[in-house]
């Protein structure tokens, strides 16, 4: 039997908290809590935790503090490569912005019903372990099958699809968050394809963009400082006037 996805809630709302535990534990997960930061690092120091559910609005340490700690952790803390699920009573898209950058991979605003909490959980969890899907009904056949390559090669950057990092020209691992690698991937599948907002919103959180949604120009703008894009001269990823974005690099894939 395959071991139940674990869960780590964090909100200071405790009613609130044991409703969410015990509807997603009813829903097959396995579930912890924590009230604070101090609670968070304490659980994820003690288990093998598989996404969090992070509030924004948290006494001491907020949400988006705790989010940016867990990223800075870097390739040496397995944590630093867990979903986050930000929760916020404030639908300002500010702190929407704040919660991608910071490293969130989607945002759900309070209050919200708890079937789409669980909707938008699995939806996470399997991006997060899923290859992006390709796009040869929309954009024709891929250059090569993305499944085969166990490398995936471009300039002096080099992406081992098995371990999901990214290394640089020196072999220093590149440490990247679940969304910036499932962007890379879409953009290492169509290289010199010109794919709007709405197609990489698509096919990287499973979602269609509203009309001030601006989480994929985050997403561009967080990758570009990964592969040391020149802001004003970018590279790699390039912007396409009224367009969206097309990656600029001759790709190739080591078959394993």
């Amino acid at each position: 039997m395959d071991t139940p996805d674990h869960l780590l809630l964090v909100d200071d709302d405790r009613q609130l908290l044991g409703l969410l535990a015990a509807y997603l534990q009813q829903a097959g997960y396995r579930v912890s809590t924590a009230a604070n930061g101090p609670q968070m690092r304490q659980a994820l120091a003690g288990h093998r935790i598989d996404l969090v559910v992070l509030d924004l609005m948290l006494p001491g340490e907020d949400g988006l503090s705790l989010c940016r700690d867990l990223r800075s952790r870097g390739a040496p803390s397995a944590s630093a490569a867990i979903p986050v699920l930000m929760l916020t009573a404030r639908s300002e898209e500010a702190d929407r912005i704040l919660g991608l950058e910071m490293g969130a991979d989607d945002y759900l605003c309070k209050p919200f019903a708890t079937r789409e909490l669980l909707a938008r959980i699995r939806a996470v969890l399997r991006r997060t372990r899923m290859l992006p899907p390709n796009m040869q009904s929309t954009m024709g056949p891929a250059r090569h099958d993305p499944a085969a390559a166990r490398e995936r090669r471009f300039g002096e950057w080099c992406v081992d699809t098995i371990a999901r990092q990214l290394h640089d020209g020196q072999g220093t691992l590149v440490p990247l968050t679940g969304a910036e690698y499932r962007l890379l991937q879409v953009l290492l599948d169509h290289p010199q394809s010109v794919l709007s907002r709405d197609q990489l919103l698509s096919l990287t959180q499973g979602r269609e963009a509203d009309a001030f949604d601006r989480s994929i120009d985050l997403l561009v703008s967080r990758l570009r400082r990964r592969l040391r894009e020149d802001p004003r001269e970018p590279r790699w990823i390039k912007t396409v006037r009224n367009g969206g974005y097309v990656f600029c690099a001759d790709v190739t894939a080591e078959l394993s």
